[in-house]
């Protein structure tokens, strides 16, 4: 059955209408960061770039580095934009776009996300490196998709009950990070924990200016939580939905993070453009090695 003109947008060269990317435009190995500016510094160390482009927030390079073709995407920030990028590139890739129909075989891509964050935990320090092993959806978009067999409802449920979830905001979901991928990119240079994913940078994460918020002590419970083993290293707004959109879709996804700020003991990186430095360079030798 044909896909509707409304339903997948195409522009007039028969780009993907957000990414502003054709098929041939991209890598089965794509990189995510948050910020456009953040492109140039991982393209910066490619052997050559092949295409780039550039629409609203959304900023795509494709080159080599070392012989291994890669994409580079800037993705903005939130969950809404995750499920903007996603959905487009699994179109890009099992979505016949000239006939508007899917493909009888499904493509996965690796997605690696780089990211910065902040530790939930004393002892995760700045300027450190954290994988996540986990997405904690905390914001909701997930729910407008079929979810069966990616969830951990046990994991979930000692989480709601540890925190009193209030039963009016959005079910928490937990997410696994493709395994794959995490035994390719760890190292005793990294960390592990659940990635918490909020939809809000103020009072989603616990911020309080002006407004008052509906539970001052998630944080604090967030911290605490730990469920054989599990307990939550992070807290940022994209790698839930980077999860559960792959799981959903049949591609390979990881979260990598540089800590840049610790909340449990209020401290902040003193070089914090250093460590995401090292966290490209880190993740560029990771792929070709």
């Amino acid at each position: 059955m044909k896909i509707k003109e409304s339903e997948l947008i195409l522009n007039a060269d028969g780009s993907v209408y957000h990414l502003n990317l054709k098929p041939e435009n991209i890598s089965d190995t794509i990189l995510f960061v948050g910020d456009q500016d953040r492109v140039e510094k991982i393209t910066k160390h490619f052997d050559t770039i092949e295409f780039s482009t550039q629409k609203r927030e959304f900023k795509t390079q494709t080159g080599t580095y070392k012989g291994k073709r890669i994409t580079v995407i800037s993705t903005g920030i939130g969950p809404d934009n995750i499920d903007i990028v996603l959905n487009e590139l699994d179109a890009l890739v099992n979505i016949d776009l000239e006939n508007r129909v899917l493909k009888k075989e499904i493509k996965s891509l690796d997605i690696i996300r780089i990211g910065t964050s902040g530790s939930l935990q004393a002892d995760i320090p700045v300027d450190s490196f954290v994988i996540g092993t986990h997405g904690l959806d905390l914001n909701g978009m997930l729910h407008f998709y079929k979810l069966d067999g990616i969830c951990n409802p046990k994991l979930e449920e000692e989480f709601i009950k540890f925190t009193n979830w209030n039963s009016t905001k959005a079910r928490p979901i937990i997410i696994e990070n493709s395994k794959e991928l995490e035994r390719k990119f760890e190292s005793d240079q990294t960390y592990k924990g659940i990635t918490a994913t909020a939809g809000g940078f103020y009072g989603p994460q616990g911020r309080i200016l002006r407004l008052a918020i509906e539970d001052p002590e998630l944080n604090n419970k967030m911290d605490t939580f730990n469920f054989e083993g599990n307990r939550i290293s992070n807290f940022e707004m994209e790698t839930s939905a980077i999860y559960g959109l792959s799981k959903l879709m049949g591609h390979r996804a990881l979260s990598l993070n540089a800590i840049i700020a610790n909340r449990a003991n209020g401290t902040f990186s003193k070089d914090s453009k250093m460590v995401i430095e090292r966290l490209i360079k880190y993740t560029l030798e990771k792929l070709v090695n």
